[in-house]
């Protein structure tokens, strides 16, 4: 039997990645650009809805520990045909966020460095080549490398709020709803981006050495962290930058320009994009162990499962995610850079995946325990994300009838 190699330092260290990660990066410019000061009341909104989500997915990952994650818990729950469509709402629908995040990482880069901004493109598949090489070595690897990464996210965030903090001027505070609840409710929708990330850890709960002690310290530690983060970010963006919070693609650079004139605006471009670089790590991780269980499963070739197990590195699987990631990377591209469509797309996979998720972990967790109350709740404010999502449930609607013929060929084959 596997022992994992994740203890809680390393375990505590991709959660915070992979949910702080790049939302530090433009989400308090963009919300205080829609809501004002009032976004803080987004920010805080948004933080205290995730605790119960990222609750009941570690109630989940340390008592079913498995690389299939969502769709692992919804084929014990709910059966085959809605695994098969968590699962492909994950693989091929939150991995259309990927190419987002090299971009963002990109902007930063770009604009301390005074290039052309055609720059961008290039810089953003860079930033994609450390994880993917990475990954190769396995979770261990990887793990060791996540402590660093997410220590020097940290940094920014706690130096850019140090740094910024004495440019504070409370006349940004006023007027406090200058779009009204409206513009809460924008930013709250915004924030969602931000806060997206509790179930990267379902899929290498096998990785921890001990997932039913480890996973739940963790999140705890990383919902704490997380939020005091956002919160501090947003409380100095509005103070520090007020109407003209949401008018740059770098807001953390604006902030720290005066506090820290010159190298403190390199020194938050390098590590915004090794933060991104540290984002793409923890996902690539979840992607690719992911694909490896949806090949063991049938769902997908069978091809590849191998590195499905515990310990192994799903080599195949990852080479099939960065296929995926140049397509969508390309397609990007030729519209522009034009994020809002593929973020639209990864959110409202997101919110599927969750809705899925939730009523599975009301079925498997013991009915009236901590984790089955979180789950409940959780599945009332899912229900509200789907209907955030509106129309974007497009592409998520038409995974789902994949996964149904799908299903519907391996009937017939069983037959035959």
């Amino acid at each position: 039997m596997h022992q994992g190699s994740l203890g809680l330092a390393r375990g505590t260290a991709l959660y915070i990645a992979a949910v702080l990660g790049t939302g530090i990066l433009v989400l308090p410019g963009l919300a205080a650009s829609v809501a004002g000061p009032a976004s803080i009341i987004a920010v805080a909104a948004v933080f205290l809805l995730s605790i119960p989500l990222a609750g009941t997915f570690a109630a989940l990952a340390s008592r079913y520990p498995d690389p299939g994650g969502v769709a692992s818990y919804a084929r014990r729950a709910l059966g085959d045909v809605w695994a098969r469509m968590a699962g492909y709402w994950f693989y091929f629908g939150v991995c259309v966020g990927a190419p987002v995040v090299g971009v963002l990482g990109a902007e930063y880069v770009v604009a301390v460095l005074g290039v052309d901004h055609a720059a961008v493109a290039w810089v953003g598949i860079a930033i994609f080549v450390p994880p993917f090489v990475i990954n190769f070595f396995g979770v261990r690897v990887s793990g060791a490398l996540q402590l660093v990464l997410t220590a020097l996210l940290l940094v920014v965030v706690v130096g850019v709020v140090a740094v910024s903090s004495p440019q504070s001027d409370a006349a940004n505070f006023q007027p406090f709803l200058p779009h009204g609840i409206a513009g809460i409710g924008t930013a709250i929708s915004l924030f969602l981006w931000a806060f997206a990330g509790w179930e990267v850890g379902t899929h290498i709960a096998g990785e921890f050495r001990n997932p039913r002690r480890v996973i739940p310290i963790a999140t705890a530690i990383a919902v704490v962290v997380v939020g005091a983060a956002y919160l501090a970010l947003q409380v100095v963006t509005v103070a520090v930058l007020g109407d003209a919070a949401g008018t740059s693609a770098t807001p953390l650079v604006d902030l720290v320009a005066d506090g820290a004139p010159g190298y403190g605006p390199f020194l938050v471009a390098v590590i915004a994009a090794v933060v991104v670089a540290g984002v793409v790590n923890a996902y690539l991780g979840a992607f690719s162990k992911l694909g490896a269980s949806l090949g063991r499963d049938g769902d997908l070739p069978r091809w590849l499962a191998r590195g499905v197990e515990d310990g192994e590195v799903p080599r195949r699987s990852l080479s099939v995610v960065a296929l995926l990631i140049s397509v969508y990377y390309a397609l990007m591209a030729a519209s522009g850079f034009e994020l809002t469509p593929f973020i639209l797309v990864h959110t409202s996979s997101m919110a599927a995946i969750y809705a899925i998720g939730m009523i599975a972990a009301m079925r498997l967790l013991a009915t009236w325990s901590l984790g089955w109350w979180m789950a409940v709740v959780s599945t009332v404010l899912t229900a509200g994300l789907l209907a955030l999502a509106g129309p974007n449930l497009i592409i998520p609607a038409v995974l789902a009838v994949a996964a149904v013929i799908v299903g519907l060929i391996k009937r017939r084959t069983k037959r035959e």
